[in-house]
């Protein structure tokens, strides 16, 4: 989903790039609230672990090919805030080292694949938390959810940005098409790559994912002192 230079006109590549360093401002004084001395080196591995993966790609057919984007896995694991930074800082270092992403349309690919991956998938887990059982058996299957919806979700926002100020001659009902069904493909293979990445960590050290501390936290108030001071 990486947008390349001139396929959004300059105007709305502004807007976009507005939009991003707003967000980044954001999350910059909020991921604070996030990390602490245990879970802030795993911010640096998460980002880490999605910049090596977006390098991957997997096929979706008819010539196609996807990769991982990462919002709704880093959202999970280090916050959301924080990996809005966490996928700022890839999409940077692929602009300007890779050339993978225009670097005028940076601004863009952070909205698209950072904040608004994060803020869906973020939403989607913690709504698949308030009504699902509280256990941390839960955490990996509404992390791999909240992946699936979050890709499609980007795509359509790039529809919506290609309409305000596309460049390219292609029809927007062709490319609502092509973007939202292809992306849900893509999805699948977020999804499944979010649950074995979040499962694993939640199997060894559940307490630094950030999406299963409410379930720790429910899990320490259910233990009751006995009158013998052990408990139980």
């Amino acid at each position: 989903m990486h947008v390349p230079d001139g396929f959004l006109d300059a105007p709305t590549s502004i807007g976009t790039g507005v939009v991003a360093a707003l967000a980044v401002g954001v999350a910059l004084r909020a991921a604070r609230r996030e990390l602490d001395d245990r879970t802030a080196p795993l911010a640096g591995l998460v980002a880490a672990f999605v910049f090596a993966t977006q390098m991957i790609t997997f096929p979706v057919g008819a010539g196609t090919s996807g990769h991982l984007l990462g919002g709704a896995l880093t959202a999970v694991l280090v916050g959301p805030f924080t990996g809005v930074l966490c996928l700022s800082v890839v999409f940077l270092v692929q602009s300007l080292l890779f050339a993978d992403g225009g670097i005028t349309a940076l601004g863009t690919n952070i909205d698209l694949m950072g904040v608004v991956t994060v803020s869906v998938g973020w939403l989607v887990f913690r709504g698949l938390q308030a009504v699902l059982p509280r256990r941390l058996s839960v955490v990996a299957p509404a992390a791999a959810v909240a992946a699936l919806v979050s890709v499609p979700a980007a795509a359509a926002v790039f529809v919506v940005l290609y309409a305000v100020g596309g460049t390219a001659d292609i029809p927007l009902d062709t490319l609502t098409g092509a973007m939202v069904g292809v992306h849900v493909l893509i999805g699948i293979g977020e999804a499944v790559i979010t649950f074995l990445a979040v499962a694993s960590i939640v199997a060894v050290r559940p307490d630094l994912v950030h999406g299963a501390r409410r379930v720790l936290a429910r899990r320490e108030l259910e233990i009751r002192p006995t009158s013998a001071g052990v408990s139980a």
